[in-house]
């Protein structure tokens, strides 16, 4: 049985390979990639995949029974380039298609959400089964501020009390090659989050105890936060979706107390504490 992978050298796709390598010693993986070159240092086989060369993706995909679609980074086009992909597994005879879709995307205000749905309503209407995994945020998308803010002395954002769900990118993986190890489970919707909620302050606050230093939270306004971000080159796209992010997390998006991540990792999620350690450590 082939699976294949989409995006799999990206930092969530390379996780997922070696997770389904440790689960299944002969699992038979196919990367599929835009670089195959890039893909070497999986050591698996590798082909080329453009999401957005329609003729190219059916012949791809051949041989391939289960798909992991890894939503695409180009925000805007996932939508589009999602349905190709879907077109062509649909060709190519896959069996089994599991994507990684949004926390709660039927009802979030998170601007990703829109493009997530677009896909999953693809999904239902093109007769493959399918499974869902609606991965909730990355704790890897707020260590980037960390070393910002220890240098500042302060941490800034615009979520206000709202609480984060968040678990790594590593436990997600591990959720996914779990699901692409299993009986297929068709129509099924996860909804996977991490154990533990925090806030922002709370996050700040763990940062101050770690480094010693006082750090607080202060929220700014969305537009204010946005154009912060623009100050340290951040372009304005992404800080002003970075800022739209941290106002739909205010508004409870980015919270979930299902616990079905650790459910299906057998494990509990890593702690805030545990990743904010490994970025200081990696910072030094």
């Amino acid at each position: 049985m082939k699976i294949g992978i989409t995006g799999a050298t990206g930092q969530l796709g390379q996780l997922v390979v070696e997770q389904l390598k440790l689960r299944n010693q002969g699992a038979n993986i196919v990367a599929l990639v835009r670089n195959v070159e890039k893909a070497s240092s999986l050591q698996v086989e590798a082909r080329e995949f453009n999401y957005s060369n329609t003729q190219q993706l059916p012949v791809a995909l051949q041989g391939i029974e289960r798909l992991l679609i890894i939503s695409s980074n180009e925000l805007g086009q996932r939508a589009i380039q999602h349905a190709n992909i879907i077109a062509a597994a649909k060709e190519a005879g896959v069996k089994w298609i599991v994507y990684t879709s949004l926390l709660h995307a039927d009802t979030s205000t998170l601007s990703l959400a829109a493009e997530h749905l677009q896909t999953e309503v693809a999904l239902k209407e093109s007769g493959i089964p399918y499974t869902i995994l609606r991965n909730g945020w990355y704790t890897e998308n707020k260590m980037g501020s960390v070393a910002g803010s220890v240098a500042a002395g302060v941490f800034v954002g615009s979520a206000g009390d709202g609480k984060f769900s968040s678990a790594t990118r590593l436990d997600f993986a591990e959720a996914a090659a779990a699901v692409l190890s299993g009986e297929p489970t068709p129509g099924k919707i996860y909804e996977l989050a991490g154990d533990d909620a925090y806030t922002l302050t709370e996050l700040a606050a763990e940062i101050s105890r770690q480094t010693g230093k006082d750090i607080p939270y202060k929220n700014l306004p969305e537009s204010e936060y946005a154009a912060l971000l623009q100050t340290f080159g951040v372009p304005e796209i992404y800080a002003t979706a970075i800022a739209g992010w941290d106002v739909s997390a205010a508004s409870g998006d980015l919270f979930d107390s299902g616990k079905e991540l650790s459910a299906l990792i057998g494990r509990p999620t890593t702690p805030l504490a545990k990743t904010i350690t490994a970025t200081l450590e990696a910072g030094k």
